[in-house]
């Protein structure tokens, strides 16, 4: 244990986990168990190896609940699923592993000093997760899928009902549904133009100021003239 120790004190990460991984074993049961079990997460982690060292910080909470050092490792298994989010246009598991696990550090230690910094990471998180299905909304319109576009934004809306892109989002539906008015069957184009008009109204009061009021208004004329010569 003192030569482990040793190197991982001198930064030599490597060496000091293959002796603590050696150690595991021999001193299972003891009350040594807990000192090598920490030092080893940590020799992994600052390996740079996080999906291993979430796994052993995880494991340590659950090994040894009661240690001085569980709250630290409870934490340290949110950080490295952070660690391991991916870029927003990519598979996102991780993003919400990490959101997960923060908030239960939260809701197990919630007097912590690290909450704030949960709370902080919680949010970058979320905006990954937001910027991802922002992305998917902006795809389905690019590639005139009404239906879905009309979809995702009433859910983008309902999942983040704070975000920066819903003023957009309010836009983007109200022009789907007026393009998938113009390119429908006569019998369903004035309802969905009725609806096109309806959001219009309930965004002018939502947004009275909105850099996309003169195209909404421009959707909503078009979307009266189509009308009336409907019937």
């Amino acid at each position: 244990m003192t030569k482990a120790k040793e190197y991982y004190d001198k930064g030599h990460y490597i060496k000091a986990s293959q002796l603590y991984e050696e150690l595991l074993p021999v001193v299972k049961g003891t009350d040594k168990a807990e000192e090598v079990y920490y030092y080893y997460a940590w020799s992994e982690y600052y390996m740079g190896d996080y999906i291993i060292s979430q796994y052993h910080f995880k494991n340590f909470t659950k090994q040894f609940p009661l240690s001085i050092h569980s709250e630290e490792c409870y934490f340290m298994n949110a950080y490295c699923y952070f660690l391991t989010s991916a870029y927003y246009k990519l598979d996102q598991t991780s993003t919400k592993s990490a959101i997960k696990e923060f908030q239960s550090f939260v809701d197990v230690y919630p007097e912590s000093p690290k909450i704030d910094s949960c709370n902080i990471l919680i949010d970058q998180l979320h905006f990954k997760l937001e910027k991802k299905d922002y992305e998917i909304v902006k795809q389905y319109f690019k590639v005139d899928d009404w239906k879905a576009s009309i979809v995702s934004t009433k859910n983008f809306i309902k999942e983040y009902p704070a975000s920066q892109y819903n003023e957009e989002m309010f836009y983007l539906m109200i022009d789907s549904y007026y393009l998938l008015a113009i390119n429908s069957i006569r019998s369903k184009k004035e309802e969905r133009l009725d609806l096109a008009i309806e959001n219009y109204i309930k965004f002018v009061d939502l947004y009275p100021k909105s850099p996309y009021l003169s195209g909404a208004e421009s959707i909503y004329s078009s979307c009266k003239k189509l009308k009336e010569n409907l019937n």
